[in-house]
């Protein structure tokens, strides 16, 4: 039935080109756009460097994928991704309150099985979006080799490819953890622009109150600190992957604060979402 309520909502989403192009494909396109770009631009300014002399230009002639890959990979989280798949997510979650279809749908399988389906939905559109954002950034620097003449490698042994895969995760928890705000909102509020705005409101308040937190005494890796910013315990998380953070303070249980605080936001939303879904009126929707 779950399965049943999964593929219904994805049917349902493929057929929405407007919301896909707008959630899936802009800021994919965008990104290789300003790689290509860059890149003639880059191209431009080697050609008038070309006329100093040598002992004054710094050209490297290597353009590593791999690192290309990483550095993507620890991308995903960033704002213009968040902001556009968003627009899918508010759809899925407060389309049917918005058509005022849940009474025809309701009957056909149970409230639980309906909420994780969109939000079953939702993850599966997310990761798409975020494979496709990482094959843009690798299109992109082929490209940025190709037109600078660079010698491309790959240089992308164990040690990368295990910091792609948690990078990659990570991104993927912190975004879904965001969009989860949206399924909350459309559940409380029935209104599919509350969905969209809601999360966007709560993650730039966020943004904001965390650069307050020093005048409070609290460290980037407190308690406080963490549960109450998701984006400072992922910032947390990169940092540890990317070996940005001492081991004393790993020593000090950093990695499994940053974790709970990801995996409360989750949590706590879609479980509110899903119990206030199960005792909501749904004979005018």
């Amino acid at each position: 039935m779950l399965a049943d309520a999964i593929r219904s909502e994805a049917y349902r989403l493929t057929r929405n080109r407007t919301v896909l192009s707008w959630s899936l494909i802009f800021v994919p396109v965008i990104v290789l756009a300003a790689a290509i770009g860059g890149a003639f631009f880059d191209a431009k300014v080697e050609r008038m460097a070309d006329q100093l002399p040598p002992q004054m230009t710094d050209v490297n002639n290597v353009l590593d994928i791999g690192t290309t890959l990483i550095s993507s990979a620890g991308q995903l989280a960033n704002p213009a991704l968040l902001a556009f798949l968003l627009i899918g997510a508010a759809t899925v979650f407060a389309g049917d309150y918005r058509w005022e279809t849940w009474r025809l749908i309701t009957a056909r399988n149970s409230r639980a099985n309906l909420i994780m389906g969109k939000a079953g939905a939702v993850k599966l559109m997310t990761l798409t979006g975020l494979l496709l954002f990482v094959l843009a950034a690798l299109i992109g620097a082929v490209a940025k080799g190709l037109i600078l003449d660079r010698n491309l490698i790959f240089d992308f042994g164990g040690q990368e490819a295990r910091d792609f895969a948690l990078l990659f995760l990570l991104g993927y928890m912190r975004v879904i953890q965001f969009l989860l705000l949206s399924l909350l909102a459309a559940t409380l509020t029935r209104s599919q622009l509350a969905a969209l705005f809601v999360p966007l409101v709560v993650g730039v308040a966020q943004g904001l109150l965390v650069t307050a937190t020093p005048i409070l005494g609290w460290s980037p890796v407190d308690w406080q600190t963490l549960l109450l910013f998701p984006g400072a315990a992922y910032e947390t998380l990169k940092a540890v992957i990317l070996g940005g953070i001492p081991a004393a303070v790993l020593q000090e249980g950093v990695v499994w604060r940053a974790v709970t605080s990801l995996a409360l936001w989750s949590f706590i939303p879609f479980g509110l979402s899903l119990w206030w879904f199960s005792r909501q009126d749904l004979s005018k929707e």
